[in-house]
């Protein structure tokens, strides 16, 4: 790889160890991934949740934030996606004291790097979106594809340690996404049925990622007749990167990189699979057990945003979440902060449900929780999260807001 001045000097130690280690790191990447050169990012999403990092991770963390303040600050504006505990209501879903003890290690090792700790996977919808052409390094795999695919910044889906490199040295290979090569479509769908709830987009979603068969695959879904809102596309794009491990899709009219299907391939658009109602109707049979048991609703996977709290507490408004199953809305602290001031949160809890913020319920020790509370059966209008929890202990169920709201109240499954 080419190394500019200033990496040099980085990988000589000149401006601290933290950065040496971390170019290393860099250099190591990109030449598995045959990158030519660095570049320069705007700003870095970090993956910072400790049921991955674990105590090794911790630890690694504690050692960087030793050094001098000037040897250990991050170099760009860095956020952090959501952590693995809720400070304030961590006790209400007996969430167990050591991972809360694990988790204020981190928390203080982060800070002590100078990182703004959001604790958010919206951080587009909440705090500096990246714009067109923008190179960054993000990690939460439903936020890297929204900024690729609907802001057409560019990123690749950068683990914890890459990360936290591109945050101390401002830069990361160049390889992948960055690179206009590899950002042309590969696979053409024609979709057939306009999507109408926040668990439709989830489930085409679903669908497409179902099909692709490699990182490096990008999808283009064609006949989408009105424009998506960003929630939309974003409970679209969250399945499509669980079920696809893709971070990036085109929408024929509708995303930047997309304004013609002719525009989109190189050389004409392959056969294409055609997506229709059957075919989401058949997405959410796939999810449907075979009793009507219930224990737990959960919101999250991505955290609701403003409209969707909005949404969630009218839906609750005058209703009682039945005291056999729980409620869970997981959110980024400041959409969490609004909704307090605008009574949002009172509604909600109110009906009986729970406010999560900072957290996302699948990466916050969820196997552990589910067997403190004896949770098995899990609803859920996110497919992403129906994707992720069935191997964490749980039976998961994919429906509607609206019907999951009606199956909690209910204590039972109503779809």
């Amino acid at each position: 790889m080419k190394l500019t001045a200033i990496e040099h000097e980085m990988m000589s130690g000149a401006m601290g160890e933290p950065r040496r280690i971390a170019i290393e790191h860099q250099l190591k990447v990109g030449r598995f991934f045959d990158a030519e050169e660095t570049v320069e990012i705007g700003h870095v999403h970090i993956m910072a949740d400790t049921e991955a990092l674990g105590e090794a991770g911790v630890t690694f963390l504690e050692n960087i934030a030793r050094f001098p303040e000037q040897d250990r600050r991050v170099r760009v504006p860095t956020v952090t996606d959501p952590r693995g505990a809720d400070f304030d209501a961590y006790k209400r879903i007996r969430h167990d004291e050591s991972f809360i003890t694990l988790e204020r290690r981190a928390d203080k090792a982060f800070r002590a790097l100078d990182v703004m700790m959001t604790d958010t996977c919206i951080n587009y919808q909440v705090f500096m979106p990246p714009v067109f052409r923008e190179h960054v390094a993000f990690g939460d795999t439903g936020s890297s594809i929204y900024t690729n695919s609907v802001l057409g910044a560019r990123t690749n889906f950068e683990g914890g340690p890459s990360a936290l490199a591109a945050a101390l040295t401002g830069r990361t290979p160049r390889y992948g996404f960055h690179l206009d090569e590899c950002r042309r479509g590969t696979a053409l769908f024609e979709v057939s049925t306009q999507p109408m709830s926040y668990s439709d987009w989830g489930a085409l979603g679903g669908l497409v990622g179902r099909e692709m068969q490699s990182y490096w695959e990008v999808p283009v879904i064609d006949g989408i007749a009105s424009t998506p809102t960003s929630d939309e596309l974003k409970h679209f794009g969250a399945a499509l990167a669980s079920f696809g491990s893709t971070p990036l899709f085109h929408m024929v009219g509708i995303t930047p990189e997309a304004p013609i299907l002719d525009e989109v391939f190189d050389g004409p658009p392959p056969t294409a699979t055609k997506l229709d109602t059957k075919s989401i109707k058949d997405f959410y049979a796939s999810y449907l057990p075979n009793d009507d048991e219930l224990h737990v609703v959960v919101f999250a996977a991505p955290q609701l945003s403003l409209d969707e709290m909005r949404q969630l507490g009218h839906l609750l408004d005058g209703r009682r979440v039945d005291d056999k199953v729980a409620l869970i809305a997981c959110t980024a602290p400041a959409v969490k902060e609004t909704s307090d001031r605008l009574g949002i949160t009172e509604q909600i809890e109110a009906a009986g449900g729970i406010v999560l913020k900072g957290v996302c319920f699948y990466n916050m020790h969820a196997r552990e929780i589910g067997e403190a509370n004896g949770w098995r059966r899990l609803m859920s209008n996110s497919a992403k999260i129906v994707n992720i929890l069935g191997g964490y202990g749980y039976e998961p169920a994919f429906a509607s807001m609206e019907c999951c709201v009606a199956s909690a109240c209910s204590g039972r499954i109503v779809v």
